[in-house]
């Protein structure tokens, strides 16, 4: 017998199949790791939108303000025309390049807004509940 021979007794190896399971749920991973992915993302891309204007200045903050205001005056103008305490049955706003026309009937309301520069036009309608006692 030689030395090297003696002790040494054969094993079997043990191993299981190799799977592969992909992470990103765009290839059919786990649809909760979306979040997580696009945060990394983001917080990765350090590139700024070349076209994006973002100022911050105290005179753009209160032109942004004053706009608001105003348009939020002018819709709830346009909402007490069409479903205040005395309802008009059509009529027809303009302002900033749009024109909004409204037109009442006893199911809806049918409000369509035109941009004047673009013609595209805009149609929403807005059914009427009408109080029963």
């Amino acid at each position: 017998m030689s030395p090297c021979a003696v002790g040494i007794i054969p094993v079997g190896a043990l191993a299981q199949d190799m799977t592969y399971q992909p992470i990103n749920p765009t290839f059919g991973g786990n649809p909760f790791n979306s979040s997580h992915l696009l945060g990394l993302a983001n917080a990765q891309n350090d590139r700024k939108d070349p076209t994006a204007t973002s100022s911050n200045s105290e005179a753009d903050v209160f032109a942004r303000q004053l706009q608001s205001r105003l348009l939020s005056a002018l819709s709830s103008q346009i909402v007490d025309a069409i479903f205040g305490e005395n309802p008009q049955q059509s009529g027809t706003i303009s302002f900033g390049g749009q024109t909004i026309n409204f037109v009442r009937d006893l199911e809806n309301v049918t409000l369509t807004i035109t941009n004047d520069g673009t013609g595209q036009v805009t149609t929403i309608v807005v059914p009427i509940f009408l109080k029963v006692n």
